[in-house]
């Protein structure tokens, strides 16, 4: 039965408890948005001002070799990392047919009756390293986010071929596989400019939990009213994502650059057969504020629903993460304070999404 939608509980039971989602709403035949998914207008942003990011992805294949083409790839991707904190890459190593063949299936996936994705949800799915749900923390957000989703830790093939969904395991476990290398060349490149030349254990600490997702963003009555996600950055070391052509990926500034000022949200249009990269808080520590972390959000739209399935490339949680020595030594003074990462993780989960605040958390007060 569809809920009331003046009724938050009502909503919430139906969308939450029940599982059927934010599509299940649209599904119900729903004209306007219902007033638990309205944003407060701060949180909203002006996309038809919003600049159009239109620099040319990065070709990663220059990577392999040495060379001026190598170095000015290299280049890229630091200069990316310092300034707005996401940019997109090709010839990636990830297959193209694999790419298409993602985005089909996710929204197959979401498409599955609610009885199959309700066997995910997080107090009955049959393993806690699997869980299905909506919006980041219903239970602690003032509007919820027009997203559902499926999200999965990788800790080895056999338990993901053992617990993860039938429908998506195989192809997820193979994007994963395809994408690590290009995620280790980036952390060296990004490493390297810091004067760090990190062995195969320090980078297996850096990547060291992986974490999969299938995001669904369903069609929406107002989508200038919602949002699919609300302001954060992400709690990693990098972030892979792939998009679909719909589009909908705002970025803001942290500072002036050639193409934008402070403060300015950047749409991050999407480009065949490119992969999205960006910076994680992780990054933004280790290398003292170096590198960005961005704000980002995920606007909504009314003609097309959207789905994008991002690898959250993080440490383990039991490192300890501080600015590098090396960085430390040539700014003179660590603006993070160490601490070990699980405390992290904890903190930016007990809360709704806030913006860039959780970095809070590591920053050293000025004496």
């Amino acid at each position: 039965m569809a809920p009331n939608l003046e009724d938050r509980n009502s909503v919430f039971e139906f969308v939450v408890r029940q599982a059927n989602g934010v599509k299940g709403l649209v599904d119900s035949g729903l004209s306007t948005v219902p007033e638990a998914y309205v944003q407060p207008p701060e949180e909203r942003i002006d996309k038809e001002n919003a600049i159009k990011y239109d620099l040319p992805p990065i070709d990663l294949s220059k990577l392999d070799g040495h060379g001026p083409d190598h170095d000015e790839v290299a280049n890229q991707i630091v200069r990316a990392a310092e300034t707005l904190g996401f940019f997109q890459v090709v010839n990636h190593g990830v297959p193209l047919h694999l790419l298409e063949s993602l985005k089909v299936s996710a929204h197959e996936f979401f498409s599955l009756p609610p009885q199959r994705k309700a066997v995910y949800l997080a107090d009955v799915s049959p393993s806690p390293l699997v869980k299905y749900g909506t919006s980041f923390i219903p239970e602690k957000e003032k509007a919820l986010g027009w997203k559902d989703y499926i999200l999965m830790q990788y800790t080895n093939d056999d338990e993901a071929l053992q617990h993860w969904p039938q429908e998506i395991k195989e192809m997820l476990l193979e994007y994963l596989r395809s994408s690590i290398g290009m995620v280790k060349k980036l952390l060296q490149v990004s490493l390297g400019n810091l004067g760090v030349k990190p062995d195969d254990s320090m980078i297996d600490v850096l990547i060291g939990k992986k974490m999969l997702s299938m995001i669904f963003y369903p069609i929406c009555p107002n989508p200038d009213l919602t949002l699919g996600v609300g302001r954060h950055s992400d709690i990693g070391t990098f972030t892979v994502l792939l998009q679909d052509e719909v589009g909908g990926l705002y970025v803001k500034m942290d500072q002036d650059t050639g193409y934008g000022k402070k403060g300015d949200w950047i749409h991050i249009s999407p480009t065949p057969n490119a992969l999205v990269i960006n910076v994680g808080d992780m990054l933004q520590i280790l290398s003292n504020g170096k590198y960005k972390s961005a704000e980002h959000i995920v606007c909504t739209s009314s003609t097309n629903s959207r789905v994008s399935i991002p690898i959250f490339i993080m440490p383990r949680e039991t490192t300890k993460i501080a600015p590098l020595p090396q960085v430390v030594e040539k700014d003179g003074i660590a603006v993070y304070r160490e601490f070990v990462y699980v405390d992290y993780i904890n903190r930016v989960f007990a809360n709704a999404l806030d913006g860039k605040k959780p970095l809070d958390f590591a920053k050293i007060s000025p004496a």
